[in-house]
């Protein structure tokens, strides 16, 4: 059954794009409203249409790499944050721990001063029975073993407690520093997607229409060029019951918004998708798509199955899950919404599989 949805929904995809093949008037710019004189110079400035569609696409993809960078920098926030509640619970447990062993060690030399300066049982050792003797040796032995275990435990938590106090000054460094990385990310996150914006926004509602056919254009030269190549022809494989069940989470959340480090529910940026998708199915992956990358067993494209994940482009900034029949679910970028398309419509770095 779920075989037959995907193809049904791979073949919707594939009739989707077929419309695109049908010649359209080409043109660089509208043409001229009727309130233009129609013997006015060209603007030997202005960009074609496909210059703009190749540098919005730029714009966002250096977004999405900005995107990765904050999201790992939030990730590894997150984690310090935790391991210094972690190091304040273990210096407040060693400081009591060592207010106990000094109070120990204090009653052993109030009581070994009330004795005279004698240890307890050494009393008993002067006594001329032989009983009293041995049970006196034995009590000085054991007195001093108690004495220097005190002493030891003392040395040590003050040693570890040290060391924590150490430890949570150096995270603390590393927290100032991630939310650093975290700031410039957000920066450059918030100008690149302006810039791409305010691009888009000098178009006419004509120009705007007709970016988006290039940009689908474009996908469907890629897929068919991909498809072209062989590489669909050895994948038929069955995906695993977690891949199932990350497929139906992907899948269920097409139409949300893309939103830069967004994990849901309401919206997603791409890898916030491919993390929640395996999360939901039981196995946590990375939270970035370079990571998902650089930590997950890589897959040839000829084995890949249900629920792993293509990474693409270079710089690994970009993730979609395939879903079978040479379809993806992904999050494309800002202004788009979760949605399907073909596996090769980019430039695929690799295939990385979450539950090998």
């Amino acid at each position: 059954m779920n075989r037959r949805h995907c193809a049904a929904a791979a073949i919707t995809l594939v009739c989707a794009l077929a419309v695109l093949t049908v010649p359209t008037q080409a043109f660089a710019t509208p043409p001229p409203s009727p309130s233009h004189s129609p013997t006015a110079p060209a603007d030997p400035q202005r960009k074609s249409l496909e210059e703009v569609r190749e540098e919005i696409d730029a714009l966002y993809r250096k977004a999405g790499a900005a995107t990765d960078a904050y999201n790992l920098a939030e990730e590894q926030a997150k984690k310090q944050s935790g391991e210094i509640v972690k190091l304040a619970q273990a210096i407040v447990a060693g400081q009591a721990k060592i207010a106990d062993l000094k109070s120990r060690a204090g009653a052993q030399a109030r009581e070994q001063y009330r004795n005279g300066g004698l240890p307890p049982g050494a009393q008993m050792m002067l006594s001329d029975d032989p009983r009293l003797f041995m049970d006196g040796v034995n009590r000085v032995w054991q007195g001093q073993q108690a004495a220097k275990g005190v002493l030891g435990e003392l040395t040590r938590t003050q040693e570890d407690l040290e060391a924590y106090t150490k430890d949570a000054s150096s995270n603390w460094k590393k927290l100032e520093a991630n939310r650093l990385k975290q700031a410039k990310a957000k920066k450059r996150i918030n100008g690149q997607i302006a810039a791409a914006k305010k691009l888009e926004s000098q178009l006419e509602k004509e120009e705007r229409a007709r970016l988006l056919e290039l940009e689908q254009e474009a996908e469907y030269k890629a897929q068919t060029a991909w498809l072209g190549s062989g590489a669909l022809k050895e994948i038929n494989r069955e995906a695993s019951a977690r891949g199932k069940k990350a497929v139906a989470f992907a899948t269920a959340q097409i139409g949300k918004p893309y939103v830069w480090g967004a994990e849901g529910p309401g919206s997603y940026d791409c890898s916030g998708l491919t993390s929640q998708a395996w999360a939901a199915a039981g196995r946590p992956v990375p939270r970035t798509s370079q990571e998902q990358w650089r930590q997950l067993p890589h897959i040839a494209v000829k084995d890949m199955r249900p629920g792993d994940l293509i990474i693409y482009h270079d710089d690994a900034s970009h993730v979609g899950m395939y879903i079978g029949d040479g379809a993806i679910v992904h999050a494309p970028r800002p202004g788009r919404n979760v949605t399907l398309a073909g596996a090769g419509s980019m430039e695929i770095l690799g295939v990385v599989r979450p539950d090998r």
